[in-house]
């Protein structure tokens, strides 16, 4: 998919028009009695509006299979318009790995945590997903990273990543030695737990509990936080967004990692082995309700402004 021309992050207002969802899928972690409870409202109510409606296979609620398609996870980008993903931000990322390189945009209903990626509460869920059905709602265009392991004499393991990748020491209570090059420049020596490679959209993720900055989403910029340094001087630094990031382990024959995208193990970093971090020309687009403001999101999920003369009396 190549990159919108109003670069990653920027928010686009589109017009109030018939909207194109005919089709929409619900993806969330059915065993949440709260994300089973708002899939089924949220079924019921997309089905009065005469909108199709698909799951995955395994989804375990009673939804009707007279008014319910189920398919493979796989699938679901390929007969979807949209994807409402209920649940925390996990969830969303979960459906993000499933929409990438698609044109299929995504809508988060927040079931979880803290969801800084799924903004729609459930108090106003129905309100905003009828705004949305309604052309109501800004498109926020998200880029990936791509993390590319390879290693001598094995098949080479890509994955994308929207918040993050993370390399992370495997052996509890060592020390885990490891290099950073960016651009084929060398920059650093590191020892401590490992690395937080994130985008502008996971600098609110792990990055955040690591020190590292948040980030404007529409910013292309990527934050590089180390994880529990044992040196005070190996800080978080913030470098463009698409610059070619190696990691590798230092020479010591017990060294061995981990390497996760957005959560998910893609393989082990060991001593030889080269963990490379790019740009990729795949995105995924958010889908905003009517009064998006970023800036409201991180004081709600942050409780910034509370108790002194910079409340929002609307929080």
């Amino acid at each position: 998919m190549a990159r919108d021309r109003h670069g990653p992050g920027v928010l686009k207002r589109s017009p109030p028009m018939p909207h194109p969802f005919h089709s929409i899928a619900l993806v969330g972690n059915a065993r949440d009695s709260r994300v089973a409870e708002c899939m089924l409202n949220l079924a019921a109510h997309l089905r009065r509006r005469g909108v199709g409606l698909l799951v995955e296979s395994e989804i375990a609620i009673p939804l009707p299979a007279e008014q319910v398609t189920r398919c493979p996870a796989a699938a679901l980008a390929a007969r979807a318009d949209l994807i409402i993903a209920i649940g925390g931000d996990g969830t969303l990322l979960y459906a993000a790995s499933l929409v990438a390189g698609r044109s299929v945009p995504l809508l988060g209903v927040n079931r979880g945590r803290l969801g800084f990626l799924t903004d729609i509460g459930p108090r106003s869920l129905m309100e905003d997903v009828d705004s949305v059905l309604e052309g109501r709602y800004t498109e926020d265009r998200r880029s990936l990273a791509a993390a590319r392991l390879e290693r001598e004499g094995a098949p080479t393991v890509r994955a994308l990543a929207l918040n993050d990748v993370v390399v992370n020491k495997r052996e509890t209570g060592r020390l885990l030695d490891f290099e950073t090059s960016i651009n084929g420049r060398f920059v650093n020596s590191h020892g401590g737990d490992g690395i937080v490679i994130a985008t502008a959209t996971g600098s609110t993720a792990y990055a955040l509990s690591c020190g590292g900055p948040i980030v404007e989403p529409d910013l292309a910029v990527w934050v590089l936080a180390p994880i529990s340094p044992h040196t005070l001087s190996d800080r978080p630094i913030v470098v463009r967004a698409g610059s070619r990031i190696q990691i590798k382990l230092s020479d010591r024959f017990d060294s061995h990692a981990q390497v996760t995208c957005d959560g998910t193990a893609i393989g082990d970093l060991r001593d030889g082995d080269s963990l490379y971090v790019e740009g990729s020309d795949a995105a995924i687009t958010l889908l905003h309700p009517p009064g998006y403001d970023y800036y409201r999101l991180l004081r709600s999920k942050l409780h910034w402004g509370r108790g002194g003369f910079d409340g929002d009396p609307r929080e």
